[in-house]
């Protein structure tokens, strides 16, 4: 069965970014002349995906409104001859099918797919959480489908860090079975550098199957009251299940971190048609 639906949680607080978030979601600031969220939504759809659940909290209504019409705008724009940026607007309505869900109580990223779960059905799922931007013409989210098609088993996507960094993510244990794929043999959330099994951090790509959601449904939650969906993977390799890592093409920027964010932006902008020349031209003069 191919993955068809994808689920986003775009409900944390985006406190990493205060002030700038007090009134707006983090997943709405800006990079370039699109919003964080639509680049990982237009990631999805590049993959196949034709249905969109987001998975939201008091405060995201910005989220919803952004993939809906807007009729007053899109008849301004008509009116004024604007016929470019009206195409732009109106195929943002157009990338997928969309559904909102509420996260009613802040209990982990376990907890706001298990909001999801009953829009999803006995079917995979991706999963995208809403900091990251991969930047690369084809959607990292597509490889680790490629190898979901494969093996008919979760996938959660990896990339290599620096050893002093990897007491910030999780990290997978495997065997190498291709120059980008690993079977997972144990998965170790945010280990001492000194003990950590490896350097591949799991980053916020995913595959998922109805096996974890069932993990998930059963999962009690941890010392911090929240039901992570790391736990749910170290339950089912416990279990005997065959868990997947996939590298990606692709630089990613952790866009809920500000030197990452700018990054992205820097880059973003140097592959725009409008900017791409005249930041060129400012970052030689800046920088020569």
């Amino acid at each position: 069965m191919s993955v068809k639906k994808a689920i986003i949680p775009v409900a944390g607080m985006g406190t990493r970014f205060l002030p700038a978030t007090k009134a707006q979601p983090k997943e709405m600031l800006p990079v370039v002349d699109k919003p964080v969220i639509q680049y990982i939504v237009e990631e999805a759809t590049a993959a196949g995906v034709e249905t969109v659940i987001f998975v939201t909290a008091l405060g995201k209504r910005a989220i919803e409104d952004h993939f809906d019409r807007n009729f007053e705008l899109e008849y301004r724009l008509k009116q004024k001859g604007k016929t470019e940026i009206l195409k732009d607007i109106k195929s943002v309505e157009k990338l997928a099918d969309f559904a909102f869900v509420r996260q009613r109580e802040p209990k982990g990223d376990g907890h706001a797919l298990l909001s999801a779960a009953p829009l999803i059905g006995d079917e995979p799922v991706a999963v995208l959480f809403g900091d990251d931007i991969i930047d690369l013409n084809r959607s990292a989210i597509s490889e680790l489908m490629e190898t979901y098609e494969r093996s008919k088993a979760p996938v959660l996507a990896v990339t290599k860090v620096p050893r002093k960094n990897v007491s910030q993510y999780g990290v997978i244990d495997g065997k190498r079975i291709s120059d980008k794929e690993w079977l997972v043999k144990s998965f170790v959330e945010k280990p001492d550098p000194k003990e950590a099994p490896s350097t591949e951090a799991v980053v916020g790509r995913y595959v998922i199957t109805p096996d974890i959601f069932n993990i998930l449904k059963s999962q009690k939650a941890g010392k911090d009251g929240e039901i992570r969906l790391a736990d749910a993977f170290i339950s089912y390799i416990e279990a005997g299940g065959e868990l997947y890592a996939r590298s990606f093409k692709g630089v990613r920027y952790d866009c809920g971190n500000k030197l990452d964010f700018v990054l992205a932006q820097v880059e973003i902008g140097l592959q725009h048609p409008e900017i791409k020349r005249g930041l060129r031209s400012y970052l030689k003069k800046r920088f020569k």
